[in-house]
C-alpha cells in the first residue's frame, strides 16, 4: 500500500527536479480539473488543450520558483484553468467585442436570470469588469447609474432620494451610459450582449 504524499510536498519536490512528483500531481487531479473544464466548455478537445494549457503554466510557475505553496495547490491549479477558460470564450467569439454602436444596452448584460455555466462564468468577469468602470464614473452620474442598476429604483424614486428633477436624473443616466462606453472603447474592454 502506497503512502499518500502531500501535495506540498510533491510539489516541493518537482520543484528540486523530481519530474515524477509533477506526474504524480496531475495523474491526482487529472479527473476533478478535467471534469471542472468540460463542465465549462461541453467539448472534449477543448478540454484536453485547457488542461495541457493549464499544466504548463503551473510548470512555468514552478520552475521561475514564483509558487508560495500554502497548502493549496488544487485551488490555485483550478483558478489557472478557470482563467484560460474565460480566456478560450473571449478568443472564440463566444464573447463578443463591444464596437461601441449606440444600441449598447448596459441591462441586457447584468440582467440574464437563467445562465449555463459558460455564460456564468462571463457574467462574473463582466461583473467586476463593470463594478471598476462604474467608479470610474463621477459622483453623481455613479449615484444614479448605481440606484437604478443595483437597487431597482424607478427614475422619480432617484429624482426624490437624491433632490433633483426627473430630467437631471434621466441625463446623469445618459452621461453615465456615454461615458461607461468611451471608458469600455478607450481600454478596449470587452463585453458581451
Amino acid at each position: 500500500m502506497e503512502l499518500l504524499i502531500e501535495d506540498s510536498v510533491l510539489v516541493k519536490d518537482y520543484m528540486n527536479g523530481d519530474e515524477r512528483a509533477l506526474e504524480k500531481l496531475i495523474n491526482r487531479h487529472n479527473q476533478r480539473l478535467s471534469s471542472f473544464i468540460y463542465s465549462k466548455v461541453q467539448d472534449r478537445e477543448v478540454t484536453e488543450d485547457i488542461f495541457q494549457d493549464t499544466f504548463m503554466k503551473v510548470i512555468r510557475t514552478l520552475k521561475k520558483g514564483n509558487y508560495n505553496e500554502e497548502g493549496k495547490f488544487l485551488p490555485w491549479v483550478m483558478r489557472i484553468s478557470h482563467n484560460l477558460i474565460i480566456d478560450y470564450f473571449r478568443k472564440n467569439k463566444r464573447m463578443p467585442r463591444f464596437e461601441g454602436s449606440n444600441d449598447f444596452n448596459i441591462f441586457s448584460i447584468i440582467s440574464d436570470d437563467q445562465l449555463n455555466a459558460e455564460r456564468r462564468i462571463i457574467k462574473d468577469q463582466i461583473d467586476q469588469d463593470l463594478t471598476l468602470l462604474i467608479r470610474e464614473l463621477p459622483k453623481d452620474q455613479k449615484e444614479v447609474l448605481e440606484m437604478r442598476l443595483y437597487k431597482d429604483m424607478s427614475f422619480k424614486e432617484i429624482s426624490e432620494n437624491t433632490g433633483v428633477s426627473i430630467n437631471t436624473a434621466l441625463g446623469r443616466m445618459r452621461y453615465a451610459l456615454i461615458n461607461l462606453r468611451k471608458i469600455v472603447e478607450k481600454n478596449n474592454i470587452i463585453l458581451t450582449n
